[in-house]
């Protein structure tokens, strides 16, 4: 475990404050904050993506359309991997919970992998160009996760061992785990833990922001897909490493699956992404080419009618 503990609060006197997860009650209908930010990041992911699918001139209401798709596959997905991974520490003996969603526990790995194949599926079907819309969905997943991690602050999860500090975050007893349970070693007043989340937050930003920046520096070299491939080595290599800092794992050999999943990540997606370039396996700036095609089609409508009014007033 990556980490000693002190046994002090690195500022005296510093509370952060602990949220009650519910926002709002409205008699017997509670509002839960984790809803609220979940909806939010959704929101935000999308009016993001939009902004990518005007850029490449793609068709913004079959976008809205499919996202309804993705977001049911993608939540579907996401609440299994959770289940999965906590089975033999909450669910085996709950599973009353597992439909309880509002409580917290959507697995990122399992967003990903779900509403990517619902994506594929639906572009598919439609004869839309799949490779592309994945890069605008990798564009707009890390947006996603950064505003939806301020969740698991609310809900007091994903965090890492206790630390001092400054950023150090409180966690009650009630949802404390392993080791940290022992209040007498690490009293509820005093103990602060690393904010596992905030950090999985920034590189989520960080990775947005190389993404951002190689879809207009390499715009004319990208292959349709290669955004995706380049967000699952940032993802993968971010989540490897955050996952050490974490307890009670879902593990395979001993080390945890998500190290597993984020280091295959990392080196098929890398593989890949050198391999396809390296045989041509693509069209260097296909959206691009696809967007002056629709240019020069509209062009060539727009001036039809002009060449009809000039032969109708010739005869």
């Amino acid at each position: 475990m990556p980490y000693e503990y002190c046994g002090k609060t690195a500022v005296a006197g510093y509370h952060p404050p602990v949220i009650d997860p519910i926002a709002l009650r409205l008699g017997p209908l509670e509002i839960h904050w984790y809803g609220i930010i979940i909806a939010s990041a959704i929101l935000g992911a999308a009016m993001f993506g939009t902004r990518e699918v005007r850029r490449r001139g793609e068709d913004v209401d079959a976008g809205w359309s499919m996202l309804l798709w993705i977001i049911l596959f993608g939540v579907l997905g996401a609440r299994i991997y959770h289940v999965i991974h906590e089975w033999g520490t909450i669910y085996s003996a709950h599973p009353e919970l597992i439909l309880q969603v509002w409580k917290g526990g959507l697995g990122i790995p399992g967003a990903i992998a779900a509403g990517a194949a619902a994506l594929w599926v639906y572009t598919r079907r439609m004869g839309m160009p799949s490779g592309g819309w994945l890069d605008i969905f990798a564009m707009a997943i890390p947006l996603g996760q950064a505003i939806g991690r301020l969740g698991n602050f609310v809900n007091q999860e994903l965090y890492g061992p206790p630390t001092d500090l400054p950023w150090g975050i409180p966690i009650d007893a009630a949802h404390r785990i392993g080791d940290w349970t022992n209040l007498s070693t690490f009293p509820v007043d005093t103990t602060r833990f690393h904010p596992l989340f905030a950090y999985e937050a920034l590189l989520s930003l960080l990775t947005l922001g190389i993404l951002f920046w190689a879809s207009r520096r390499f715009a004319a070299w990208l292959y349709d897909g290669d955004l995706l491939l380049i967000y699952l080595m940032g993802y993968g290599a971010s989540r490897a490493y955050l996952e050490t800092f974490r307890v009670e794992n879902w593990t395979i050999g001993g080390l945890p699956t998500a190290i597993w999943l984020g280091l295959a990540a990392v080196v098929l997606a890398g593989g890949f992404l050198i391999l396809r370039h390296m045989r041509g396996w693509g069209t260097p700036g296909a959206w691009m080419e696809r967007l002056r095609a629709k240019t020069d089609a509209a062009a060539a409508t727009a001036d039809e009618p002009a060449a009809d009014s000039a032969g109708a007033g010739a005869g």
